[in-house]
């Protein structure tokens, strides 16, 4: 082969190879360019940062427009991991105030799936207004870090925590199965946050802002024309009276219990209170926020985090009478004249219950009055031992599903999470407890004095009293007036439920029972107020675990209701000399818009039950 030949074949190999070289090179830069979008995203990462807008929360009224829940501003400072070269680390720590090991596990832990080291994170949320202005001055030196702003609740007055509720971080599992939240975002925990966080969390935004080499935000991309605008969450406009909650929150200092009013004629829940409370304020914040809630959850002695106007089952002790009196007359069993004997206790069973001295045997309404535990053991042995029932444990299921109609055992569907259905207990339990057949009405005949297993939420208690003031009915218990601007409400809270007694006559009957219990001989004769009818029931709870607890409930005025009301204060004794005097002070400022009876109120005030300073005395139940 010539010389020539060869150069040529040579020259022809190294052409193509430079020229596979240029291919392959192209070929890559293709695939870059076009086809993976990754290295696009890291290059407009370097300019961009897409910055989440976060909603302002809507605001919270009572129902006269008086504000409940605001928003003041908070900044969560944000990390990209992969971006922190370069960092002043000490100088973060120094602004922090935490270790270097600390920095170290925080970044860790935003490199960690769901995160990425490519994915923003909180670093530290919710920090202070002197932390953030000392930040911003060195933010510059932080690369990899900026500031996110956000909003957290504020409360100008530090009332009804528990209906309320509060807003934390939404877990780690909740935020993968919610497409709306990420890790790190807020959610309503508990009360109305919870309930209503749909409408109150609003709708996310999302910003481009441009960057510079030193992490600064220098403008936005586009002038803003690709951000997308915020929608801030929809007011929520409340059932609650303020001043009543405020000042129902005041009487309940130093007691446990609860206490719950609803307006019968629309079944809003005027204000409910349990008691131990706190300030809702303690709730809100980064590292306050957690020490303050520790100290909040295992302060086992008063437990101010549990609502116990939705969680605490009670038995409801003699306000129940008015139940059993109810459905008595509804299947003909007594009338307005019927009289039972009693001996200072229930005589067919040597004395048991017990009862106190009133002069012996009662009609109705004055068995309702003075409260006779003998009374409404007939009644209820009456009711199950119906002849027309062929078992017993027939009679015995018509006694509780007419019992159940009034709502105890039962959810009652209120817009306020977790409450209790409380507790009427089933045939299937007895039999459990004593044996098929081993049982009897004078086995259980406790409850129809409201005791035994019988348990009853206040929430219950309240609407119970507000279907006894409309004579037959009640609406759902709700705390929510209306929903953004036009004040929306859920249909199913305008709709009427009906309890298992419809007779007009045997509603009068009770109710005169109960007006008798607040004149001269009644048992709540004490806490009258002039010039207002009011109709209460007092009711004392046999407590297994110490002192009964005393229950009181009313409503008020006798004709045209306004308001149905129940209390319970635990350990307290008598319903007339503790719970009573709670209720009428503070029907007396709902009506009247103030109180004349001061000395009642700082006596009530004064009682500081959980630490036995007890200055109300003893009476009867």
């Amino acid at each position: 082969m010539s010389t020539n030949s060869q150069l040529g074949n040579r020259k022809l190999i190294i052409g193509g190879f430079f020229c596979l070289i240029v291919i392959i090179y192209l070929c890559r830069l293709f695939y870059i360019q076009v086809i993976d979008k990754q290295y696009k995203l890291d290059a407009e990462k370097n300019a961009f940062r897409y910055m989440t807008e976060y909603p302002v929360r809507g605001y919270i009224y009572d129902r006269k427009g008086k504000l409940l829940v605001f928003n003041a501003p908070s900044y969560d400072l944000m990390v990209i991991p992969r971006e922190t070269k370069g960092c002043d680390t000490m100088g973060v720590c120094d602004v922090l105030q935490i270790t270097k090991q600390e920095y170290l596990k925080r970044i860790k832990k935003a490199c960690q799936a769901p995160n990425s080291p490519r994915k923003e994170s909180i670093f530290e949320k919710q920090m202070s207004a002197q932390t953030y202005a000392t930040l911003q001055e060195k933010l510059y030196r932080f690369k990899g870090f900026f500031v996110q702003k956000r909003t957290v609740r504020r409360y100008p007055k530090p009332i009804a925590a528990h209906l309320l509720g509060y807003v934390g971080e939404i877990s780690k599992e909740q935020a993968e199965k919610e497409a709306y939240y990420k890790e790190g975002d807020y959610i309503g925990i508990t009360g109305l946050e919870r309930s209503y966080e749909d409408v109150l969390r609003g709708k996310k935004g999302t910003q481009i802002a441009i960057t510079d080499v030193h992490n600064k935000i220098i403008g936005r991309y586009m002038d803003g024309k690709y951000d997308t605008l915020a929608i801030a969450g929809k007011p929520l406009y409340c059932s609650i009276d303020r001043d009543l909650q405020e000042y129902g929150e005041k009487l309940m200092q130093g007691k446990k219990g609860a206490v719950v009013a609803i307006e019968p004629s629309t079944g809003e829940i005027l204000c409910l209170i349990s008691g131990p409370s706190y300030d809702p304020n303690l709730l809100v914040g980064g590292k306050e926020r957690s020490r303050n809630f520790t100290k909040l959850f295992y302060d086992s002695l008063n437990r101010p985090l549990t609502n116990r106007a939705l969680q605490g089952m009670y038995p409801p002790g003699s306000i129940f009478k008015l139940i059993d009196a109810l459905i008595a007359q509804h299947d003909g069993l007594i009338n307005r004249n019927t009289v039972f004997p009693c001996q200072m206790g229930y005589p067919p069973m040597g004395g048991k219950p017990k009862c106190h001295a009133h002069g012996g045997g009662k009609n109705l309404p004055g068995s309702i009055s003075v409260s006779c535990n003998s009374y409404y053991s007939y009644v209820f042995r009456e009711i199950v031992d119906q002849r027309k029932y062929p078992k017993f444990i027939d009679g015995y299921n018509h006694w509780r599903d007419m019992v159940k109609s009034f709502g105890p055992g039962t959810h009652l569907q209120t817009d306020l999470p977790y409450d209790k259905p409380g507790n009427v207990p089933s045939v299937e339990y007895y039999n459990k407890v004593f044996g098929k057949n081993g049982w009897r009405s004078n086995t259980i005949v406790s409850l129809g004095i409201g005791q035994a297993e019988l348990l009853l939420v206040p929430l219950q208690m309240a609407n119970v009293v507000a279907i006894i003031a409309n004579r037959g009915y009640y609406y759902t218990p709700h705390s929510v007036k209306g929903v953004g601007i036009d004040k929306k409400l859920d249909k199913r809270f305008t709709e009427k439920h009906y309890a298992g007694v419809q007779d007009p006559t045997a509603y009068l009957n009770v109710i005169d029972g109960m007006q008798g219990a607040m004149e001269p001989g009644g048992t709540a004769y004490a806490s009258r107020i002039k010039d207002v009818i009011v109709c209460g029931k007092t009711g004392t709870a046999q407590n297994p675990h110490g002192q009964s607890h005393a229950v009181f409930l009313a409503f008020a005025p006798r004709d045209n209701p306004k308001i149905a009301m129940a209390c319970i204060v635990e350990n307290a004794g008598f319903g007339g000399v503790t719970s009573a005097p709670i209720v009428s002070l503070m029907m007396e400022k709902y009506l009247k818009g103030k109180t004349d009876r001061l000395e009642l109120e700082k006596r009530v005030m004064a009682a500081d039950l959980i630490r036995g300073i007890n200055v109300l005395g003893s009476g009867q139940h």
